[in-house]
C-alpha cells in the first residue's frame, strides 16, 4: 500500500494530518493489519491533554489490546464517537478512520515525525 503523503507518521504506527493548529490522529494500515479485526477503541475525553510519545488510549482486537501513542502534544478537541459503534472502520479505512483531533500546543511538532517515504522504509525492515 502507498501511504498518504499528506500525513506524518510515528514509529508506533500512528498518523497525523495537520491543518492549521489542529492535528487529526489515527493508526496506519500496517498497524491495523498487525492488530487484526478491531473490536473496541478507548479514546480520551474532550478537553483532556495528550503529550507526544505517551499513551492516549487503547485499541482492542480479536488478538490483543494495544496502546495508542500521541504523536503530538495538545488538547483533545474531538474524539471520533462513531468508532464506538463501528470500530471496524479502523480496519476498512485506516487512513480515514481518525481517532482524535488535537489542538496543537506547538504546530511545528508534527514536522519532526516521519514522512510517508520514511515510514514505508521503517515497515519494510
Amino acid at each position: 500500500m502507498a501511504y498518504p503523503t499528506d500525513l506524518n507518521y510515528t514509529k508506533e504506527h500512528e498518523w497525523i494530518r495537520v491543518e492549521g493548529d489542529t492535528g487529526t490522529v489515527g493508526i496506519t494500515d500496517f498497524a491495523q493489519q498487525q492488530l487484526g479485526d478491531v473490536v473496541y477503541v478507548e479514546l480520551p475525553e474532550v478537553g483532556s491533554t495528550v503529550t507526544a510519545g505517551t499513551v492516549f488510549g487503547t485499541i482492542e482486537s480479536v488478538k490483543a489490546v494495544s496502546e495508542l501513542f500521541a504523536p503530538v502534544t495538545g488538547e483533545v478537541i474531538e474524539a471520533n464517537s462513531s468508532l464506538k459503534d463501528h470500530p471496524d472502520h479502523v480496519n476498512s479505512k485506516p487512513h480515514e478512520a481518525w481517532m482524535v483531533k488535537v489542538k496543537l500546543s506547538s504546530p511545528g511538532e508534527a514536522a519532526t515525525l516521519m514522512d510517508a517515504a520514511a515510514y514505508e522504509a521503517l515497515i519494510q525492515k
